[in-house]
Order: structure tokens, then C-alpha cells, then sequence
């Protein structure tokens, strides 16, 4: 079995997807949108790290990482896995998936949230990913901190986050004005829709005051949530898969995606060169 540490979790301010956790197998993981999303995020990994795939032992972080799909993908790699969740029914999930693919010996499941992070002395990774995580957080700036000290000198930081400006735009498309023109805001937060959607150019402000190089941004989904036909999006998924590719690293439709995904570099690599 994978190993696995309990943490206490006292953060009833931030989202806790136990109960949800089918919903996100059955709704975003297997479905066009986490294929898509999925894709995007192992193309900018294998554009930026030169040891993926060839060099084994290094070490990923993957915090919020839920049911550790990209995770257990680095592990099957070769390389050392540490997934922190605060959902135990996630983790439940991810260590099932872990055995059934014989990478438990590679991966280490701690249940524990994001804030946690510097109570569980980890160390420092190679690789940092946190993924559809800061939306549904309180303190996001402190996060992009938290994560940031977690980097090896010369490590990467893969950063996906709900992009609020993509979000406008998509309800104006759809004809939602009276939500736009709310601010994007409704009385009760329901589902899978995020609490708290990041502003680009905050995100952006954040990043600046941290020891990060922006490497490249890609839109997540910058054509799919667009579809005047949602069923293309299945039907003819390998299309639409090749062109969300061949563009999403491209302005306008960078920043068009409902997600953002970042790949940041810690300073200290440039200064080593």
C-alpha cells in the first residue's frame, strides 16, 4: 500500500471535497474537460523539464492533487511522488489507483491542506504542481508563498488556477449579463463551480514579488467552453484536442482559457548558469 500520513485538518474556510469526490471522477476527470486539461498540463511539463522521462529519483510535490492523476503519471516516470489533499476520500482514490498501477513504493499520500504545508516538513522538491487549487482558498497570495518555499534552488513550480477574466467572458458569450454585471457573484456557491475565480493581472502581481521566472502560460480549455455545440467537444475530441495544442500558448487564446496553467522556474537556475 501507498504510504499514507494523517493530518488534523482545521481549515473550515477552504473548500473540503470529500463528499464530492464521485462528482469529480464522473464530471471533470473523465470527461472531455479533465482529458483536455490533462493533455495541456503533461505537454508544458515535457516542454520544461529536461529530466522527465529520462532521469529518475527527482522529487514532485503535488499539493490538492486529489485523485493524484498526474501524479501517479509522474511516478510511473520513475520519479518520487509526495500528494497532499485535504480530501480523504481523494486520497482514498489516488491509493487505489497507485496499487493497481505498482507505483506504491514511489508515492507518499499525506492528508493534510494546503496551509499545512510548512507543519509537515517536507523538505524541498524538484517539482512543485498545484493545480485547480487556489480558487477555492482564502489566503491565495500566502499559498503562491507556502508553494514557493517548498522549491529546490533549481526547481520548477506548475501552477494551474481558475481564470476569473476567462470566466466573464464565457457567461457574456452565454448570455448571463445580469451574473457579469454582479460581478460574477450568486447567493449560494454550489457544485464544482469555484468559490473564489483569480484575477490574471493579481496572480500576476503575486508571482512578481516572489524568486520565480515565468517560463510560459497556456490557456486550459480556450476553445472547448466556447462550443455553440457542447457535444463536439466528445465527438470530435482529437480536433479539438490538436488545435487547443497548437494555440493555447498563443495570445489572444492564452488568455481565453478557463484555466491558466503556469510554468515558473525558481531565480536561483538563471543565477547558476
Amino acid at each position: 500500500m501507498a504510504k499514507r500520513t494523517q493530518r488534523t485538518l482545521n481549515r473550515n474556510e477552504d473548500r473540503n471535497f470529500s463528499e464530492l469526490t464521485g462528482k469529480f471522477k464522473n464530471n471533470i476527470y473523465g470527461t472531455s474537460k479533465g482529458k483536455l486539461r490533462e493533455a495541456v498540463l503533461q505537454r508544458d511539463l515535457a516542454q520544461h523539464l529536461p529530466w522527465l522521462g529520462v532521469e529518475s529519483n527527482k522529487t514532485v510535490l503535488d499539493v490538492g492533487g486529489g485523485q493524484g492523476q498526474l501524479a501517479l503519471y509522474l511516478a510511473q516516470l520513475g520519479h518520487h511522488v509526495t500528494l497532499v489533499d485535504i480530501s480523504d476520500e481523494m486520497l482514498a482514490q489516488a491509493q487505489q489507483q497507485a496499487d493497481k498501477l505498482g507505483v506504491t513504493e514511489r508515492v507518499t499520500l499525506i492528508h493534510a491542506p494546503l496551509q499545512a504545508l510548512p507543519e509537515l516538513s517536507l523538505g524541498q522538491f524538484d517539482l512543485v504542481m498545484c493545480h485547480a487549487v487556489l480558487e477555492w482558498l482564502t489566503e491565495q497570495q500566502q499559498a503562491l508563498t507556502l508553494l514557493t518555499q517548498r522549491l529546490a534552488p533549481q526547481g520548477y513550480l506548475s501552477l494551474m488556477y481558475y481564470n476569473r477574466a476567462a470566466q466573464r467572458m464565457a457567461n457574456m458569450v452565454y448570455g448571463n449579463f445580469d451574473y457579469v454585471r454582479n460581478g460574477l457573484q450568486v447567493k449560494q456557491k454550489v457544485g464544482l463551480s469555484p468559490n473564489r475565480p483569480l484575477e490574471p493581472q493579481d496572480v500576476n502581481l503575486w508571482l512578481s514579488a516572489l524568486p520565480l521566472n515565468k517560463l510560459s502560460q497556456s490557456g486550459v480549455r480556450c476553445f472547448h467552453d466556447y462550443l455553440r455545440d457542447p457535444d463536439k467537444g466528445n465527438s470530435q475530441f482529437d480536433d479539438l484536442l490538436e488545435l487547443e495544442l497548437k494555440y493555447n500558448q498563443q495570445e489572444p487564446y492564452a488568455s481565453l482559457g478557463r484555466y491558466t496553467h503556469l510554468m515558473l522556474q525558481h531565480q536561483a537556475a538563471t543565477d547558476d548558469q
